[in-house]
């Protein structure tokens, strides 16, 4: 059995009602391994990635987070994780991220796969704080139109880093964007 975590809306339900509480389990009832049908159980490999990826995901207004276990089958190239079975142990507080984290790491997964360099250039200087001022007020609109899309941006990551052979650290990027202020 392995500690996941699984993010539901805020009376505990996932797609379709069901219903999740402390000591409770659920079983797939596909026979495949297919995300996003009746084959698999979708949960997470850490806290902060089920709250940054549920905008593409779940898209739970006020989720519950949960600390689970289960023996994971699949994982979506680190973005999410399939189980046949799995059990909710207890809830847990969800992480509080702010606008700029969630910016932070869209922009932390896109840098490992895409490396033009003037756009590498104002990426760093808006991770360090150098170049949030007024003056970059359009970037700023598009920044802001990236947290809005974040997780799909960490998903296309997460992807083109598996088919080039080269894993994403997922986990450490969304540690890496709690950093930025």
């Amino acid at each position: 059995m392995q500690i996941v975590y699984k993010l539901t809306d805020a009376k505990g339900q996932t797609y379709g009602g069901l219903q999740w509480g402390e000591g409770v389990s659920h079983r797939a009832h596909g026979k495949g391994m297919t995300f996003c049908s009746p084959d698999l159980i979708h949960a997470y490999s850490h806290p902060l990635l089920a709250v940054l990826l549920n905008p593409i995901h779940g898209n739970f207004q006020a989720p519950l987070l949960w600390k689970a276990k289960g023996v994971v089958k699949a994982s979506d190239d680190g973005l999410k994780l399939g189980l046949k079975q799995l059990t909710t142990i207890h809830q847990i507080p969800v992480p509080q991220i702010t606008t700029t984290q969630h910016i932070a790491f869209g922009f932390l997964a896109a840098l490992e796969v895409y490396l033009g360099e003037e756009w590498v250039r104002w990426v760093h200087n808006w991770l360090d704080g150098n170049n949030r001022s007024s003056s970059t007020a359009r970037a700023a609109v598009y920044a802001t139109y990236a947290a809005v899309h974040v997780a799909k941006a960490a998903a296309n990551a997460a992807k083109a880093a598996a088919l080039s052979n080269t894993p994403l650290n997922l986990i450490a990027l969304a540690k890496q964007a709690m950093l930025v202020e």
